[in-house]
Parts: C-alpha cells; sequence; structure tokens
C-alpha cells in the first residue's frame, strides 16, 4: 500500500465517489493504470488545534493498517477526511464504519469510483435552446477627456 502525496491525487479522489461515516469520510477511484492501493490523510484546521489534527491522523492510519488488507482493492485511491468526532468516537466502532464505507463505496459500481465517464453538465439540467440569451446592456458613449 502506497500513500498519496501530491494534490493533484487528492483532487481527483475528490471529485469521484465519497463514502460519510460519523468521524470521517472516505473519498475513492479507480485508477485506470491499476496497481496497489494508494492511500492519502487529511484533516482541515477546523477540526482543532495541531495536536488534535495529528491525533485524528494518527487514529485514521492505525484503522488503515488494521483493516487495509481485507478492505481496500488494487487499482483505487483513497482519501480519508478526518473529522472532529474521530476524536472521541471509540476505536472499534471507527474500524467498523471504515469497512462499512469502503464497502458502500465498491457496492456502487466502477462509474462510482471514478472508472466511467460521467455525463457532461450540460444534459443534466434543462434542454439546450430553452432559455432566452441574457440582455445586453447598450454601450455609454462617454466623451474624450478636454486637454488644455
Amino acid at each position: 500500500m502506497e500513500r498519496l502525496k501530491r494534490r493533484v491525487d487528492f483532487r481527483a479522489a475528490a471529485a469521484a465517489m465519497r463514502a460519510p461515516a460519523a468521524a470521517f469520510l472516505v473519498q475513492a477511484r479507480c485508477r485506470a493504470e491499476g496497481g496497489t492501493a494508494r492511500i492519502g490523510f487529511t484533516v482541515s484546521r477546523q477540526v482543532g488545534n495541531a495536536v488534535e489534527r495529528n491525533r485524528v491522523r494518527r487514529r485514521l492510519r492505525e484503522i488503515v493498517r488494521l483493516t487495509a488488507a481485507q478492505t481496500l482493492q488494487a487499482g483505487h485511491d483513497y482519501v480519508l477526511v478526518g473529522r472532529r468526532a474521530a476524536l472521541n468516537r471509540p476505536f472499534e466502532q471507527m474500524m467498523r464504519d471504515f469497512a462499512t464505507a469502503v464497502r458502500r463505496i465498491h457496492a456502487a459500481g466502477p462509474e462510482g469510483t471514478g472508472g466511467a465517464p460521467k455525463r457532461p453538465l450540460h444534459e443534466a439540467g434543462s434542454p439546450a435552446g430553452t432559455r432566452p440569451p441574457p440582455a445586453r446592456k447598450p454601450k455609454r458613449n462617454r466623451p474624450a477627456p478636454s486637454v488644455e
């Protein structure tokens, strides 16, 4: 299992499937090139000070270390986003939450983890051409400044 380190990889996982849990959010995407599972961790400053954020990150890393063999699939990128609830939630419950979240992600199928292309945004809304074009404001003619 490898670690995600580049921002591009974190952003790609954020754009794919996600499964929320009480203490964290799991984001996952299927990579085209395959390979071993890669995992990244992030905890924002809203969670608390540096000591609390590091404690959440350590708990998340330990959950992945203990359950990775039976839950994570090869060829996928996973990002765990820590929440403040991870400070007080029982560790065993967090392990069950992680296994459930990963199972939900993979039950969604390949489109859920970024394997299949999504529909373009313009197809999701109203049909093209039904809205009138925006009104244009006329240009104001300003007199040229006088030079004396």
